[in-house]
């Protein structure tokens, strides 16, 4: 399946990296698109690390297990990048998406000699600016479209403002502050 776009998030409990990889998938599925959208569970809870995965493509998915070679990986918690290489597995064709409000050249070292594209989004800084919150699922979830191009920006903004308004019906001043979010974060990457 060479056509299959494959990304892995990184994060902790309660910080949506599960939310915003099953975001993706539905936002990908209603630009027709071939997905899944799954976390790994284990032990989790508030605050514990957790992954999640996400297959895009314009074929059908046969595969049906974690995914150790992505193309992307997403870093939610920039934290976990003294923990966990996430990097393994990662070609480097590919590219890391990490939530800092660091440079690129400052979070290398911690990359354990990963040689591809590193890009950074200050996801805390653009929700709470948007969103007056702390919530970086929805900005992390708009760097890793622009970056993987899984999809047209137009398209992904109009799905999302679709999922948007029947998910926060009864609450239409976070439909706002989330698209504001999702724009920031796609002209900040």
């Amino acid at each position: 399946m060479k056509d299959t776009v494959k990304i892995r998030w990184h994060g902790r409990g309660r910080q949506s990296a599960k939310t915003a990889a099953l975001l993706l998938a539905d936002v990908a599925f209603k630009t027709g698109k071939y997905v899944q959208g799954f976390p790994e569970y284990g032990p989790e809870r508030m605050g514990a690390p957790i992954t999640a995965y996400n297959r895009v493509s314009s074929e059908p998915i046969t595969v049906h297990s974690n995914i150790y070679e992505p193309d992307y990986v997403v870093v939610v918690d920039e934290s976990l990048l003294e923990s966990i290489d996430v990097t393994k597995g990662l070609s480097k064709d590919g590219a890391v998406i990490i939530n800092s409000e660091h440079t690129k050249e400052e979070l290398m070292p911690m990359l354990h000699g990963y040689e591809g594209s590193v890009y950074t989004v200050d996801a805390k800084a653009i929700s709470i600016k948007a969103l007056g919150k702390n919530y970086p699922n929805s900005p992390m979830l708009a760097a890793t479209v622009a970056v993987s191009k899984i999809m047209e920006k137009d398209a992904f903004l109009k799905e999302m403002k679709a999922s948007f308004e029947h998910k926060f019906a009864k609450k239409p001043e976070v439909i706002d502050g989330n698209m504001q979010a999702l724009e920031m974060a796609l002209n900040e990457v």
